[in-house]
């Protein structure tokens, strides 16, 4: 089978499509046979050779988050899904992998993938997995948000942004989104009650916020300090400056800065999907690659100004 891997770090030109065999399912886990996967940040820098506590230093080391596509084999104790079930999820992301999502096939355990909403083609479902699931857990766990709360998301036009948007609006929250003005227009339709130009608006202009969901991971000080008494702030966006503020904060005063990996199981993914079931979320595709681009994929992601996500198609055969 194909599967994207890197033999080095560096930049996107180090991935390569390789020719592996197919992994067989073991007990409790699941073939996927993959349609799609998604572009994420822990992609790039793992890539770059900036997790090598997670990744290791052995190559190859697999590439690709997250995926979606159908069930193509299951191992004892996965009764739970039958083969041709049309499922997304996620590899670990905090264990080494020799094949990933980005691949016509991987091996996850039952408990990392869930039946992926009816509605979505698996391009659909795969740019859904890992936004979906973290802006959840930001909104739901780490910031705690309740109906009529203020909340700025920050970098609101991104995946992740995009997905938080459109959750905290369901929540019940009063959403400003801070982004590019071309984008306003985009962003008050996913639920933004506003819609504030980063480029033009400094964190003094703006708030008090009761929560803060942060994509971007730089000037958190800033940010923080508009948030409201008793406020909350959550940021995905990790940076070296971004780990202190994140430090910082959990020592001076009580408006501390959350942070968290996000790696949700069956359960958040059957959430996400009925938040998707109920129309309150949608994806937002910025491009789709095939396979065979994926390394153009990764520098789009890198270049930035997107709306919404980069997905990578896995055609059969036409690697």
């Amino acid at each position: 089978m194909k599967a994207v891997q890197i033999t080095s770090f560096g930049t996107a030109d180090v991935l390569r499509i390789n020719d592996v065999d197919r992994p067989a399912p073991g007990a409790g886990e699941v073939l996927v046979s993959v349609e799609a996967s998604s572009v994420n940040g822990h992609d790039v820098i793992v890539r770059a050779g900036e997790l090598k506590m997670v990744s290791g230093r052995r190559f190859p080391i697999g590439v690709g988050l997250d995926f979606a596509g159908t069930v193509a084999a299951t191992g004892p104790g996965a009764e739970s899904f039958r083969i041709g079930d049309r499922v997304w999820g996620m590899v670990h992301p905090r264990q080494r992998h020799t094949t990933a999502g980005a691949a016509e096939y991987v091996v996850v355990s039952a408990e990392r993938i869930a039946h992926a909403p009816a509605d979505l083609s698996s391009v659909e479902a795969a740019s859904l997995v890992v936004t979906g699931a973290t802006a959840l857990i930001a909104l739901r766990d780490s910031v705690r948000l309740v109906g009529g709360e203020r909340v700025l998301v920050r970098g609101a036009a991104g995946g992740v942004g995009t997905a938080a948007v459109q959750l905290a609006h369901a929540l019940g929250g009063q959403v400003t989104a801070l982004a590019r003005d071309r984008h306003a227009e985009f962003l008050t339709g996913l639920g933004a009650d506003e819609v504030l130009d980063y480029r033009s608006t400094t964190s003094d202009l703006i708030g008090p916020y009761d929560v803060i969901v942060d994509t971007v991971g730089t000037e958190l000080h800033c940010y923080r300090s508009r948030l409201a008494k008793g406020g909350r702030m959550v940021t995905v966006g990790l940076s070296a400056s971004a780990l202190a503020a994140i430090a910082a904060s959990s020592v001076h005063g009580s408006r501390r800065i959350r942070t968290f990996s996000a790696n949700p199981g069956s359960a958040v993914l059957r959430e996400v999907a009925d938040h998707v079931t109920s129309g309150a979320l949608r994806p937002v595709i910025d491009s789709v690659y095939p396979l065979a681009d994926i390394a153009a994929a990764h520098q789009a992601f890198e270049r930035g100004g997107v709306v919404g996500k980069h997905v990578v198609t896995v055609p059969r055969g036409s690697v």
